[in-house]
This record gives C-alpha cells, sequence and structure tokens, in this order.
C-alpha cells in the first residue's frame, strides 16, 4: 500500500445519500464496507465525520442564534454520525473507537491523542467526533489537526462532488477539473475545498489531500492504493 496510516474526511452530506438530509442507513452501510476492505488491505484508518447533513453552525448563526450554540449543535451532529457510522463497520466485524472533543463518557471516549494512536496501532479503526472541541472551528480543520496529531500520511476527502473545480460544477457546467494543485492555488483561489484554517494547516505540516467522490464504490479503496483519482492536493 501507498499509504500506511490514512485520515478519511467524510462529509455529512456523503452520509445523507440522496435523501441529501439524516443519515441514509443504506449508504452509511455501503461506505462502511468500502472502509472495511481498505483496513483489510492492512491500511490503519482514522475518520472525521461532518455533520452538515444534520446541522451546520454557520447556518444556524446567519439564522439569528449565538454562534457558539450553533457550532455545539453542529458538534452533536458530528457524533450521530459517527456512531452510524461505528455501528455499520461493526456489523462488519470491525473493531472500532469512538473518541469525541467533549466528554460524553456513556457514548464515546474522551479524545486523548495517545489513546489514539494505540487504538490505531491495534488495528482498530478510530472516529473522531465533536470537532476540535471549540466553536468557529469546523471540521475540515479538525481533520487537519487529528491528521497532524496522529501522523497520518494523507488526508482522504470523500464528498459528493468528485474533485476540486474552478467553479462549484453543480452551478457553472463551465467548471475546470483539477487533476492536482497546490494548497497556495486554493488559498489565492478561494476553492471551496476545504476552509482556509484546515488548508493552511496541512501546508504548514505538508499533509497531501486526495479529494475524491464517495458516490464510486470502489473509491476509498483506490484512494489508499494510491491510485490517481480525484484531485491530489499538495505543494510542488
Amino acid at each position: 500500500m501507498k499509504y500506511k496510516r490514512v485520515l478519511l474526511k467524510l462529509s455529512g452530506e456523503a452520509l445523507a445519500g440522496d435523501d441529501h438530509f439524516g443519515i441514509n442507513a443504506n449508504t452509511v452501510a455501503d461506505i462502511a464496507r468500502q472502509i472495511k476492505e481498505a483496513k483489510d488491505l492492512g491500511v490503519e484508518i482514522a475518520i472525521v465525520c461532518g455533520g452538515g447533513n444534520i446541522w451546520r453552525g454557520v447556518t444556524g448563526a446567519q439564522m439569528g442564534m449565538e454562534r457558539s450554540s450553533a457550532d455545539y449543535m453542529g458538534m452533536l451532529a458530528t457524533v450521530m454520525n459517527g456512531l452510524a457510522v461505528q455501528n455499520s463497520l461493526e456489523q462488519l466485524g470491525v473493531q472500532t473507537r469512538l473518541l469525541s472533543a467533549i466528554e460524553m463518557r456513556q457514548i464515546a471516549e474522551p479524545y486523548i491523542k495517545r489513546k489514539a494512536l494505540k487504538h490505531l496501532e491495534r488495528g482498530r479503526i478510530v472516529i473522531f467526533s465533536c470537532g476540535t472541541g471549540n466553536p468557529y472551528f469546523t471540521t475540515d480543520t479538525t481533520a487537519a489537526l487529528r491528521a497532524a496529531e496522529i501522523e497520518a500520511d494523507v488526508i482522504l476527502v470523500a464528498k459528493t462532488i468528485d474533485g476540486v473545480y474552478s467553479a462549484d460544477p453543480k452551478v457553472d457546467p463551465n467548471a475546470i477539473k483539477y487533476d492536482k494543485i497546490t494548497y497556495l492555488d486554493i488559498l489565492n483561489k478561494d476553492l471551496k475545498v476545504m476552509d482556509s484554517t484546515a488548508t493552511s494547516l496541512c501546508r504548514d505540516n505538508k499533509i497531501p489531500l486526495i479529494v475524491f467522490g464517495i458516490n464510486d464504490p470502489d473509491n476509498i479503496v483506490r484512494a489508499v492504493k494510491g491510485e490517481k483519482i480525484g484531485t491530489l492536493v499538495e505543494e510542488e
């Protein structure tokens, strides 16, 4: 395998499937199957789930909510998604641990870096929930931060769009897809891959990103193998 340890960032929208809201059980089960196939190749896998299929803190703030409260609601949404992914993986016989940046002992272990590393070394899939535990930070930033902490070789960004485009391909039919792009280009062109904080963190820590579409049933395995799919983001 090209990568020994990967961090998989699953967008909330990816877990909603064709429902476009909430958690689609069949979609989550299919994603879990892909993750198990990748793990069976001998790769250590950590996961960060977004929460946009249930709640977005930014949207709540735009509706007039106090931003911190809205963001904490979004963190709770990531726990729900994490539990759904955990349940699907364990139904396939995969050992998992759900770790939370906000303490909720009846549901998840508190996030401790050394614990996360020990779980990975023992062959368990680790699912990080509740973001960084702080408002004003997205799950994109969480993915970049946790990837740096566990020394992941790459961040696999699974989206409903199959790569990085010059504009939103759902809106602009003339949008151009990039096979490879640098962090600096993403920041300068304000491309909506990850937020600027996450992109800068990846750049500073030299963590490559592979952005790909989750709809192809084999993309997670292909990405882990190092096949050319989606868009590769790294420094020149």
